[in-house]
């Protein structure tokens, strides 16, 4: 018979808790601390609730255009936006404190049904110090992470869905509207022109990645093999060598290997008039002819990125026990059988996150291709789009958003980019030991 009544208890101490934050714990829980500190953040919410209703009002609308005022008088779109989703983060803030208020009470009902007195009434900051620490704790990097992470990247991702671009759209001089998917359509179909420079742009962003990867690779373990089983005294001075391209900062090896390979001066095209292996007056394009251009990104750039894999595969190979080596030998197994069969194995079991982690850092590394080429050379769309030749999608971006400040399809691209990554990223992640051991 007792347990309706406690069940009846229980539930108005949920819906008193609801209708107002923090009004159970004072009603029923006789938690006063606690529940003022409910109650006033609600109270705040109240007062605050015509400046969150205009913010919010703000960033439906963007802002209407004023032409007659001043510049700085008139509606901003950008701030109105992103005002919006800082505002929407603070709402689902309070929504999540409002929930675990609720939780909390009922939590804290169940605990006075259960040992037959209210917790923390003798010492109100108890709770505090047990229950509530992590959470406590937790809260200011939480907040840093939602106000500094996720509200610059849903903003990001809400540029797309505007028509944010110039001469028209661009403020404070004008506002900018929501268009919904037409930045999407127009992309993926809608505009020839828009769409073949997506599909071309994508698809050597996707080689290049892979190229740039599995060179590097292959290159840094063969390096590595080759210097780990050699017998001669100079093996350190020889990893130096190979060490130093690794140690030059990426801008200066581009902007170097730039002007190296110049068609008109460069050194690389004069040094080959001089040993007669091309004829005098003769220009080899390597950074004007759109797939020269790209062969000699992935050439360089495994020049700059072969050390990384060579130290890398180094240290694997110095935990690999001699003893299967030794075996192999007195098996008769030649040297490639040894790389194939139990070296490269090895190997690419010790280090395949890294390649996965390499592949999304290539899809996305500006500086080898804007410091080698600057995208270029130009092709047909380039006027129209900015996507040159060896412009990869973050590149990309960076043309549309500093040359053409066309943000609306800028942001497209980036999304188009998290989506592609994020899988690799995600599982990457799920293979961690920290994951790992972090599951329940």
């Amino acid at each position: 018979m007792l347990a309706q009544p406690m069940q009846s208890q229980r539930q108005k101490v949920l819906i008193v808790s609801l209708l107002f934050m923090g009004l159970g714990h004072i009603v029923y829980l006789k938690q006063y601390l606690k529940g003022v500190l409910f109650a006033f953040l609600e109270i705040f919410m109240i007062v605050f609730s015509p400046k969150i209703i205009s913010t919010l009002i703000n960033f439906i609308t963007l802002g209407t255009p004023k032409p007659t005022l001043p510049i700085m008088q008139r509606d901003n779109s950008v701030f109105m936006l992103i005002d919006g989703v800082m505002m929407l983060a603070v709402l689902a803030i309070y929504l999540a404190v409002y929930v675990l208020s609720a939780r909390n009470a009922v939590k804290d009902y169940d605990e006075y049904i259960r040992t037959g007195r209210f917790a923390e009434n003798k010492n109100p900051f108890s709770g505090l110090l047990n229950r509530s620490f992590p959470i406590l704790g937790l809260a200011p990097a939480v907040l840093m992470i939602v106000f500094f992470v996720i509200v610059p990247l849903v903003f990001s991702v809400l540029v797309a869905f505007t028509n944010y671009s110039t001469p028209d759209h661009i403020p404070p001089n004008n506002t900018f509207d929501w268009v919904g998917l037409n930045n999407f359509i127009a992309m993926f179909g809608g505009q020839k022109t828009w769409t073949g420079a997506l599909g071309r742009v994508a698809l050597w962003t996707l080689v290049w990645g892979a190229l740039a990867t599995f060179t590097c690779y292959f290159g840094g373990t063969v390096l590595a093999v080759v210097l780990h089983e050699s017998k001669i005294r100079l093996i350190p001075f020889f990893r130096v060598i190979f060490i130093l391209p690794y140690a030059v900062p990426t801008v200066v090896s581009m902007l170097v290997w730039q002007n190296l390979l110049n068609g008109s001066f460069g050194i690389v095209n004069q040094t080959l008039i001089a040993l007669r292996l091309i004829p005098p007056g003769a220009v080899i394009p390597w950074l004007s002819d759109e797939w020269l251009a790209k062969f000699t990104c992935v050439l360089v750039n495994f020049w700059a990125g072969v050390p990384y894999f060579m130290l890398l595969v180094t240290g694997t190979l110095t935990a690999i026990p001699n003893d299967i080596f030794e075996a192999s030998s007195i098996d008769g197994a030649n040297k490639l059988q040894t790389f194939t069969k139990i070296t490269l194995p090895l190997v690419l079991y010790q280090t395949m996150p890294l390649i996965i982690m390499s592949f999304t850092f290539n899809i996305n590394n500006f500086g080898a291709i804007f410091f080698l080429t600057g995208g270029r050379p130009i092709v047909a769309d380039s006027t129209t789009t900015s996507a040159a030749g060896t412009d990869i999608l973050v590149t990309w971006i960076y043309k549309l958003t500093i040359t053409l400040m066309d943000y609306k399809y800028a942001s497209v691209l980036a999304v188009m980019i998290f989506i592609i990554l994020a899988p690799f990223a995600i599982f990457n992640f799920r293979r961690t030991k920290s994951f790992k051991e972090g599951r329940i």
